[in-house]
């Protein structure tokens, strides 16, 4: 997430980026009704009516539940990740996204419109999570930077590219339990908190031009702003405030800011440097313009 985080969730706009870090879906056809799932978080047995939905595969069982009346067959399930789920880089929409456009393409879902794989996707994370706006669905699905508004539903993809670096905190609180944290705080103070979502819908306006004439200081300007927003919110720390300072002064970064719903998990810095984090792990990253696609 670059900007519009929370107030996404109220009818704003944000800027949601596909980075180039896969997650990788393979099916295989089965002649019985079994269901077997492996990657690096374990390994499950069972059967398409004996399907639950529990970890570590929430996402997945859930997607292969919804989907159960079509399935005219088990499968054989393989996930590869290039990065870990540990980290806020949208695995649970990346990986919902992935299978469900391998579900469609076996047994033709109906889901070959852009906006009813979308609709069916994030309805697929409000089950298992209860909330959501939708906007890494729409990045993993399209690529690019995707300017984005949950409701009325917008989606623009903006091709461009830039450098992006993340550093993780150390730690990150689940976005549900964020969002009920800022939920409650919205509902002690309504007006203010809608003039914070308004100053953020308004960062992401300013953005958009910056990203197209790549007008990247200026888009570093509005990210160190978007950040003074969040910690208005009441999810900034002590950890991804310090990160940000850092990543501020560190040659090569236009601007940093809190990434993702925070109260912990990543923050994001605009540009590249060669300047380590002694304490937090750093990752350089690009921006994927190119979103799911199927291999055969």
């Amino acid at each position: 997430m670059l900007m519009g985080e929370h107030a996404v969730l109220h009818g704003r706009r944000a800027l949601c980026a596909a980075i180039a870090r896969r997650i990788r879906v393979t099916l295989q056809p089965r002649r019985d009704r079994r269901l077997r799932i492996r990657s690096a978080l374990g390994r499950l047995d069972t059967t398409l009516e004996a399907l639950q939905v529990g970890p570590p595969f929430t996402f997945v069982l859930a997607t292969l539940l919804r989907q159960r009346r079509q399935l005219t067959h088990g499968l054989d399930i393989t996930i590869q990740a290039e990065f870990s789920h540990q980290l806020g880089f949208g695995s649970s929409a990346a990986v919902t996204v992935a299978l469900l456009r391998a579900l469609d393409e076996m047994f033709a879902l109906g889901l070959r419109r852009p906006t009813a794989f979308l609709a069916e996707a994030r309805a697929l994370i409000h089950g298992v999570q209860g909330c959501g706006s939708g906007a890494d669905v729409a990045a993993s699905l399209c690529g690019g930077i995707v300017l984005y508004r949950a409701a009325p539903q917008q989606v623009r993809v903006l091709p461009v590219a830039p450098p992006l670096t993340a550093v993780y905190s150390g730690y990150k609180t689940p976005t549900p339990a964020v969002i009920a944290i800022v939920e409650r705080q919205r509902q002690r103070n309504p007006a203010l908190f809608a003039r914070l979502f308004d100053l953020m819908d308004d960062c992401v306006a300013r953005a958009v031009p910056c990203l197209k004439g790549q007008d990247w200081s200026g888009l570093g300007e509005l990210m160190n702003f978007h950040h003074g927003l969040q910690a208005a919110l009441g999810v900034n720390t002590p950890e991804l405030e310090q990160i940000c300072q850092q990543l501020r002064a560190a040659p090569g970064i236009q601007g940093a800011k809190i990434s993702g719903s925070g109260l912990g998990d990543c923050a994001v810095g605009l540009g590249h440097t060669r300047r380590k984090m002694a304490a937090h792990p750093l990752y350089r990253l690009q921006v994927d313009c190119e979103g799911v696609r199927v291999e055969t």
